[in-house]
């Protein structure tokens, strides 16, 4: 799956790239994609997954970005996007921006983004570097599957 060209003007409920913070879904944000690594295979508890990495940012900072499934191409270094629907969770420290199937990307004129990124990343408080959803006792999940 491409890039839509956007129509319209892009809505207005997107949120700046230092505001995001884990735990927060559907998200909205426009940024400018800065680098793409190739898509990789991983093992997960769920099975094979398929992801890409991705550093997008706008003027407030940059985030990691991983893509999920089909999505893991599709981003270009050099675009700028409104990504719609994705979900942002901690990941050994650092907050991340979760792009699935259920995401929108929209190309938007290269002018909507001008001027330098900042070196600035989001930050997740402190304490929650743990997994999610919270552990119950035994190591099993609420969900009921254990994660080790």
């Amino acid at each position: 799956m491409g890039l839509e060209r956007s129509r319209e003007s892009p809505g207005a409920s997107a949120v700046n790239v230092l505001e995001l913070r884990p735990g927060m879904e559907n998200v909205t944000v426009r940024v400018k994609v800065l680098s793409v690594g190739k898509p990789r295979v991983i093992e997960t508890k769920k099975g094979t997954r398929t992801i890409s990495n991705a550093v997008v940012g706008d003027n407030t900072g940059r985030v990691e970005a991983v893509l999920w499934g089909e999505r893991t191409t599709s981003l270009k270094e050099g675009d700028v996007v409104e990504i719609s629907g994705a979900w942002v969770t901690e990941f050994r420290g650092k907050v991340q921006l979760n792009i699935g199937k259920s995401t929108s990307i929209m190309r938007l004129p290269e002018d909507t983004i001008q001027g330098e990124i900042p070196e600035k990343e989001p930050t997740a408080p402190p304490g929650l570097q743990r997994r999610f959803p919270p552990r119950r006792p035994g190591g099993r999940s609420r969900r009921g599957g254990s994660y080790e």
